[in-house]
């Protein structure tokens, strides 16, 4: 059985995504719209994502239309969304909705993983669910030169730092990369 990450970047003052569930400040920074391959997890089965972080990307790179585009970050791995509403899917992306919580869609998430791992893409609440649900093994950050005054917080729960251990820090061109260990 793989492991559950969930990998992202952030702004210093820990949002993912502005009020408009945008990730233009990202792109802006040197090295954000193409990410260095050792910030990229590998050993990545299946990716999950909730809604605001699917759409976003369904915008943003018009994969609807051009569903060529899809493969630039996604592949062939399956996407699973957790969503309450229909979306639209691109052609060719195997796409799976999800509703209902994230322990309860647990079992199904392993099985389409097998041995690799569970990339938890975003956003921040989806990924406080896995914790919530004791499945989320670690956390890994790719922290940016930018601050918003507000926006989607990395990680909207309390988490006490006896459920995290450090287990590397690096510099990563303009980003500073942390990843932790959940237990």
């Amino acid at each position: 059985m793989g492991r559950i990450i969930f990998d992202t970047a952030t702004t210093i003052n820990g949002f993912l995504a502005d009020d408009d569930h945008s990730l233009a400040w990202l792109f802006a920074v040197d090295g954000g719209a193409d990410p260095d391959d050792t910030l990229l997890p590998t050993g990545v089965a299946i990716m999950v994502e909730g809604s605001h972080t699917y759409e976003w990307g369904l915008r943003e790179w018009d994969v609807v239309a051009q569903p060529g585009k899809w493969q630039e970050f996604y592949g062939d791995r399956t996407l699973f969304v957790f969503s309450s509403r229909e979306l639209p899917v691109p052609e060719g992306a195997d796409v799976r909705f999800l509703r209902g919580s994230v322990a309860e869609a647990l079992p199904e998430l392993r099985a389409a993983a097998g041995d690799g791992d569970i990339w938890v893409v975003g956003g921040g609440d989806l990924a406080g669910q896995f914790l919530d649900a004791g499945a989320l093994d670690e956390i890994a950050i790719s922290v940016a030169p930018v601050a918003l005054p507000s926006g989607a917080p990395l990680m909207p729960r309390r988490v006490e730092s006896d459920r995290l251990t450090l287990v590397e820090v690096r510099q990563v061109g303009q980003f500073a990369r942390l990843v932790y260990r959940v237990g």
